[in-house]
């Protein structure tokens, strides 16, 4: 099956290699006048969530996408659902394995229960309005670390290849990626995020199942509820409903 076109008026840029793409997206932010895709063959300085270092071999998928959003921050940062979903929406098309793919909470793609892919959001500008938002992706096409390399406790990581058998090149993998973020963003910013919730929640891994929720040095355990309204987790616990706006999650 084809890729649908490349979605109008988003630019592409494609770099051999970059410090980080969010790091990148934040120096060209000044000169862009409208959304664009920022994809690098391989990083020198990529990270994770909480500046933890991601491991960013070539062959991986390494790309960032930037736009200007017009919404309050709370609302800006909503879309981390919104690019899981054409994650998830570009791994199915490639490999026809919907029931293989499922969302972590708050921005991870498993790939049959271990991690293939993290989004990490990031606002660029001053004031209390993001004036630019860049929202970084990275999917383990051909390689993952190895287990001792992640925190204990955490997901293992896997990668496309090794999982399914498929090798996907990482501008073929944006080709899919960019009209499902398309679609997705549309949706998003037509109807807000109700639909976008709804669509998570069908696949969202853990969910009704207990889990723990990591703030801090707080800890949590409980029954994976559901996402509310604001995007965060709800958990059933000895305690009562709890509602946590970020956590780092473990299974």
């Amino acid at each position: 099956m084809s890729a649908d076109p490349w979605p109008e008026g988003v630019a592409r840029h494609a770099l051999e290699t970059v410090d980080s793409t969010n790091a990148m997206a934040a120096r060209l932010a000044p000169s862009l006048s409208g959304p664009a895709w920022i994809q690098a063959g391989e990083q020198t300085a990529g990270r994770g969530r909480r500046g933890r270092h991601w491991t960013s071999p070539r062959g991986n998928f390494y790309a960032t996408y930037l736009m200007h959003p017009t919404e309050t921050p709370e609302v800006v940062a909503l879309r981390s659902f919104v690019a899981a979903l054409a994650l998830r929406d570009a791994c199915v098309a490639l490999t026809g394995l919907p029931q293989a793919f499922a969302l972590k909470w708050p921005n991870d793609v498993l790939l049959n229960g271990g991690k293939l892919a993290g989004i990490l959001l990031e606002s660029i500008g001053q004031g209390a309005r993001v004036q630019h938002l860049a929202i970084g992706i990275g999917v383990n096409l051909i390689g993952a670390p190895a287990v001792a390399e992640v925190e204990p406790g955490a997901v293992p990581p896997v990668s496309l290849l090794a999982e399914t058998g498929l090798r996907v090149d990482p501008v073929a993998f944006l080709d899919r990626l960019a009209p499902a973020y398309a679609r997705r963003e549309e949706s998003f910013a037509r109807y807000g995020f109700a639909p976008t919730r709804e669509a998570w929640l069908a696949h969202a891994a853990r969910l009704g199942e207990p889990i723990r929720a990591r703030t801090g040095h707080d800890l949590r355990e409980g029954i994976f509820e559901t996402v509310d309204a604001s995007g965060a987790l709800v958990l059933k616990t000895r305690d009562g409903r709890v509602a946590i706006p970020a956590a780092e999650v473990f299974f």
